[in-house]
């Protein structure tokens, strides 16, 4: 049986996020990834956006968690320095890694894949769940024209 990490009952279900815009398309992938157990999530630090996506989060983390807080299916939230999905799964034997389905492509593909092969080490399962249809953070903010 694998440690308990946070106080919550298993099976932990971990979500890594910037939600710099919180919008439905979040909603969904919560209420998909309840199902399976504890939400976790994996908040970027402010720095950790910035490594991967090469500029700063509109919001500071400390008010990025704060939103976070006030959704009810979210049982914990932890600071992510960065793509370190394998590191953190590895750390907590995360039984459940959520993620929509566009991380294929683009700077988090070859965390992805090394994701997927430490968590069969123990039979965790990577979740990928099919994006909500015309939505995005980016496309949000490049419609209210939002630079940062």
């Amino acid at each position: 049986m694998r440690k308990n990490y946070f106080n919550l009952s298993r099976p932990y279900v971990f979500i890594p996020m910037s939600a710099d815009v919180i919008h439905h398309g979040h909603i969904n992938l919560f209420k998909k990834a309840k199902k399976y157990g504890n939400i976790i999530i994996g908040l970027m630090t402010d720095a950790g956006i910035k490594s991967y996506k090469k500029k700063s989060p509109y919001f500071t983390y400390k008010l990025r968690k704060k939103v976070l807080k006030e959704i009810k299916c979210i049982k914990k939230i932890i600071p992510l320095n960065g793509l370190e999905y394998a590191k953190t799964a590895r750390k907590y034997q995360l039984d459940f890694f959520v993620h929509g389905d566009d991380w294929k492509k683009g700077p988090q593909s070859k965390e992805r894949d090394i994701l997927i092969k430490t968590m069969k080490k123990w039979n965790g399962r990577v979740l990928e769940f099919k994006y909500t249809a015309n939505v995005s953070s980016s496309k949000i903010k490049k419609k209210l024209n939002i630079k940062k």
